[in-house]
């Protein structure tokens, strides 16, 4: 539904959604750790039904998209829809390139066997590379169990919830700072900038704690000063990734799949997403517990890797509209010689590969 210029501004809304989920999570679980009496960890649990319900209702209201109308029949129907979202009557151009994709699409019948097919190679490598680097730059290592990590590293109880408020709050006001920017320096700055700030903050933590726990773990924080350093630095990384990996890891795949391999692309996506998410929840402890610092480099090392690839690999993707999207590929030096003539050529732009790599 959203249009080409705000489209990552919009689509980095569903982040927005998230990390105030866990910043308004760590609020509560702070608040019911509180009560007297051990029994706060169920109103903290049950509590997790008020946005159960608010999606519930909210499913109700949901229009459908023109794409879903079109694929569906309705032509009329589905125009009537893009005039509504758009606020506009003469929606005629891109109404067309709407019903052109889906005319496309209908040829298509089988998007997990067309998303194999060379020319959406790109589409193939970074709907799979994006998320698998995305949850290995550490950062559920923070949101799940932040707690826990403040607590070995010396906070107290109630300071360790707390400090897991701050870094929410810090989660928030990033994604923010992505919204306000993503559609302006685009999303491959924000790759590679937030990249280096999360390797530096990374590099820094695990120093920090090898300096004050040795390789074997054993040790304290010596004051409220490098405790604060610590969390100050953790924020970094937070921020980093809030306005970087965070929003553009859903972003990016979502926006670079035609429409006959959309579902294939996304599902691929969240799936890889999901996995890694998985294995990171169940494993983390357990490496925590035998590498000590080394596991902050180990992140670290990981997010050197995908700025690298980020940098190589993807081209910037912004104010370009969804239909359009062959262009950058065909202009990339590397994804070029995967895209056909004939997959860029459009009637509105009759010069697209020349218009592309002028962008990129």
């Amino acid at each position: 539904m959203a249009p080409a210029k705000i489209r990552g501004a919009l689509n980095i809304g569903f982040q927005m959604a998230i990390t105030i989920g866990i910043f308004v999570a760590n609020l509560i679980n702070y608040g019911t750790a509180q009560i007297k009496g051990g029994w706060g960890w169920r109103l903290s649990l049950a509590l997790a039904a008020v946005p159960a319900i608010m999606m519930s209702v909210g499913a109700l209201f949901l229009p459908d998209t023109p794409n879903s109308i079109l694929e569906r029949g309705n032509t009329e129907k589905a125009k009537q829809m893009l005039k509504k979202i758009r606020g506009l009557d003469d929606v005629d151009e891109e109404f067309q390139d709407l019903v052109d994709a889906c005319e496309a699409a209908k040829k298509v019948q089988h998007p997990w066997k067309n998303i194999m097919q060379p020319r959406y190679r790109p589409q193939l490598v970074i709907c799979m590379f994006i998320p698998f680097f995305q949850q290995l730059t550490g950062i559920n290592v923070i949101t799940f169990y932040a707690p826990v990590l403040y607590k070995t590293l010396g906070f107290g109880d109630s300071a360790s919830l707390m400090s897991a408020v701050i870094s929410g709050a810090v989660n928030v006001v990033a994604t923010i700072v992505s919204i306000v920017t993503v559609d302006r320096f685009g999303r491959k700055f924000l790759f590679l900038e937030g990249g280096i700030q999360m390797f530096i903050s990374q590099i820094a933590v695990g120093l920090m704690i090898w300096k004050n726990f040795g390789v074997n773990g054993e040790g304290s924080m010596s004051g409220g000063k490098e405790a604060d350093i610590l969390l100050f630095l953790i924020c970094v990384y937070v921020a980093g990734f809030a306005w970087s990996w965070g929003p553009l890891g859903w972003l990016v795949p979502s926006e670079i799949c035609p429409l006959e391999i959309r579902s294939a692309g996304q599902a691929i996506n969240v799936s890889v997403n999901m996995l890694l998410t998985f294995f990171i929840g169940q494993l983390f402890l357990s490496m925590l517990c035998h590498m000590k610092f080394g596991l902050f480099f180990f992140f670290a090392g990981f997010v050197a890797v995908m700025t690298v690839f980020i940098h190589f690999f993807l081209p910037e993707t912004k104010n370009v509209p969804i239909e359009e999207m062959n262009g950058a590929w065909k202009a990339h030096w590397f994804w070029g010689k995967f895209i056909p003539d004939d997959a860029v050529i459009g009637h509105h732009h009759p010069s697209n590969v020349e218009l592309y790599g002028k962008v990129v």
